[in-house]
């Protein structure tokens, strides 16, 4: 059964993560665990940044997809900025080495303590989601003596034609304003001594394979920019988000030098400087999850694989109905194939990691790597049913070390308190 990548392969009958036996890790760190590869992201990020060659453009990572702090860290070391979302995000970021100057703040409802703290960080840039927004950051800025630049983020109104759940730049959203009414929040900001507008921003979606959406929104942006300057604003950037997707069910890959082209062809005239916030693109191919069988239960359709990963580790299948691709760990063959429902041991029905999938006969203590699950996978991952959250690995080469330790019972249940008239309870 193949590997869907490359630094995945089978070896002496065993997948390995480059050079590092998966079927080890598993002995070594238990199950479930999230494997990383650092050549995957190192491969998708030069990919990226090959396609924008020539163009004045910053890549900025996508921390709400993968906010560890090893992976954080390999992406500052080839020389990415970062789009964050939350001062958590943002703390995240300036740990893992990321210059302030280089972090884009991103969010649709920021509080003032978080507005306050980027401020007081020095941030390269805040996009600004709402009037209010608006408002709240320019007396912010005012009072500290400072003038922060600025985007305001607009919403062009274009169906990204991806999961309802994950697109973000149709007219009934919850993100940006409506690129109608751009020109007169930006003549309000360049009137607050506190902003400098010098950027649009958009982002209409994620996992966009079909790049038709993108033409239409940047052009729209476009023509947006010459209004604006009409009117005589100073707009010298572009923040463009991010979007481009995965094959995540064996879909052509996604044509980064086609993305550029569109670019090139819509926004390409206007000499602004480019932010670019790639998430999934990076990180999504370069992790698995691994987990092993605990028992197989025969069904009246199919067979129910019950395995020890479970939503709490995987959310995506249930909230999305996202498909991942399974393998064993164990190389099988032409061992013939037959339906099965991948599930966890949470008590909901929900609770799946994959329905109805060609898999080989497993039985109890076969392992298995859920593929292309480095994006929206251990970041969006929960305790629920009281299960301690998986631990991470990062591989390099023959190298490999736990970024994240599996949580102990009694760090899981530390993190409540008892008040005191309920302590003889305990007792």
């Amino acid at each position: 059964m193949p590997s869907p990548a490359p630094e995945f392969p089978y070896r002496d009958g065993v997948m390995q993560c480059e050079g590092v036996s998966l079927a080890a890790l598993a002995e070594t760190v238990g199950t479930p665990f999230y494997c990383y590869s650092t050549a995957v992201l190192t491969r998708r990020y030069r990919a990226y940044e090959a396609a924008f060659a020539g163009l004045d453009a910053r890549i900025c990572y996508a921390v709400k997809a993968n906010s560890n702090q090893a992976v954080l860290a390999s992406f500052a070391r080839l020389g990415a900025g970062a789009d964050v979302v939350s001062e958590g995000e943002l703390r995240r970021a300036l740990a893992a080495g990321i210059p302030a100057d280089r972090i884009v703040f991103s969010g649709v409802a920021k509080t003032a303590g978080e507005l306050g703290f980027a401020l007081d960080q020095g941030i390269g840039q805040i996009n600004v989601e709402s009037e209010g927004e608006l408002e709240l950051l320019g007396a912010l800025a005012e009072a500290r003596g400072q003038q922060v630049r600025i985007a305001i983020r607009v919403n062009p109104d274009v169906d990204a034609k991806t999961h309802p759940k994950i697109t973000t730049g149709k007219a009934e959203n919850k993100f940006g304003i409506a690129i109608a009414d751009a020109p007169r929040l930006y003549a309000r900001a360049a009137a607050l001594p506190g902003l400098a507008p010098v950027s649009v921003a958009l982002h209409i979606g994620s996992q966009l394979l079909d790049f038709t959406p993108y033409e239409a929104a940047f052009s729209r942006t476009a023509r947006l920019v010459r209004e604006l300057r009409e009117q005589g604003l100073a707009i010298s950037h572009l923040d463009l988000g991010g979007g481009v997707g995965v094959p995540y069910q064996g879909e052509a890959p996604p044509d980064l030098l086609a993305y550029a082209a569109i670019i090139r062809r819509t926004v390409g005239e206007l000499g602004c400087a480019l932010t670019l916030e790639p998430g999934r693109f990076l990180i999504a191919e370069a992790g698995v999850l691994v987990s092993r069988v605990i028992v197989v239960k025969p069904g009246v359709t199919r067979r129910s694989v019950i395995q020890d990963a479970a939503m709490n580790d995987l959310l995506r299948p249930t909230l999305y109905e996202a498909y991942h691709p399974i393998a064993p760990i164990q190389d099988c063959g032409d061992a013939p194939m037959s339906p099965a429902d991948v599930v966890g041991p949470v008590c909901e029905s929900g609770d799946y990691l994959a329905v109805a999938r060609d898999l080989p006969a497993l039985e109890p203590g076969a392992l298995l790597a859920v593929m292309f699950a480095g994006a929206y996978g251990a970041v969006m991952s929960s305790t629920y049913n009281s299960r301690r959250l998986a631990a991470e690995i990062l591989v390099d080469g023959e190298n490999w070390a736990v970024v994240r330790p599996r949580q102990s019972y009694a760090e899981l249940i530390g993190l409540d308190r008892v008040p005191d008239w309920l302590e003889p309870a305990l007792r």
